[in-house]
């Protein structure tokens, strides 16, 4: 009897060990689902500020190039404008030696103005949205290559389509945008050529210049860079940067149109 006291006992004991093992199990995996839990709600809140403070900052950035866009049209295009009209007054009142000279700063002034409402239109979000993504990208192409910049080229595969948010097409372009003005100020390139491809998924942006590269190995300070991914991540399309000294820089950027709801 007694031996069967003991048996009994060890029974109960390692069944005692058992379900405390099993407890401590559960309640391990219950804290680390919590845990995670925790966790990812603290990233998807940290995502959202973050795309919060980007949303913001672009608000506050495309007000500004609306701020600009208007002052560069009605004021300082009307005042060139003004300009002209004097010139056309002393042009009328000044002598035969003069007159080449004044009508050579007259086209100055008629090409400046041309110039000048030009920018404004692709610093106006307004305009892009009139015009689409293709025809802002045209336009600054033409300003380049009117002002012997460089040589800029445009293809376009595929059919422009709707599937494009209104708001990404104007941060696709500001990102375009950005490396342009890189281009221009840095790349001392010759030729710059811009690839739309408009598959049936997403859009295919590749644009190359043939200018003098960079390192991008290298830890760069340079604002312009983390606009254009920061820009990219904040509309899910895929970014990449490639360059080489004396080779050139290649922009790849890959906007999936499913991710956006509108498939």
């Amino acid at each position: 009897m007694l031996e069967e006291d003991k048996i009994l006992l060890i029974i109960y004991s390692i069944a005692a060990i058992f379900l405390m093992a099993a407890f401590v199990v559960v309640f391990f995996i219950a804290f680390q689902r919590r845990k995670n839990k925790f966790l990812i709600e603290r990233l998807e809140a940290q995502q959202r500020f973050q795309e919060e403070l980007a949303n913001s900052q672009l608000e506050i950035q495309e007000q500004t190039f609306k701020n600009i866009a208007w002052e560069l049209h009605d004021n300082v295009g009307q005042l060139l404008s003004v300009a002209n009209l004097q010139l056309n007054m002393l042009m009328n009142n000044s002598g035969e030696e003069y007159q080449e000279q004044i009508q050579e700063t007259k086209d100055v002034i008629v090409a400046t103005v041309d110039e000048v409402r030009s920018l404004s239109k692709t610093l106006n979000k307004e305009v892009i949205l009139n015009n689409g993504l293709v025809k802002s990208i045209q336009v600054e192409l033409e300003r380049f290559n009117r002002l012997n910049f460089l040589h800029a080229d445009l293809k376009i595969d595929g059919d422009e389509t709707h599937l494009i948010k209104n708001e990404d097409e104007i941060i696709i372009f500001r990102i375009l945008q950005e490396f342009f003005s890189n281009v221009i100020k840095h790349a001392r390139a010759n030729k710059l050529f811009v690839h739309l491809n408009y598959e049936k998924d997403k859009l295919k942006i590749n644009v190359v210049e043939d200018g003098v590269g960079f390192n991008t190995s290298l830890k760069t300070h340079s604002s312009g860079l983390r606009n254009m991914k920061s820009r990219s991540d904040l509309i899910g399309a895929q970014f990449e940067l490639r360059s080489s000294p004396n080779e050139g820089t290649q922009l790849q950027l890959n906007y999936p149109y499913n991710i956006h709801g509108k498939l």
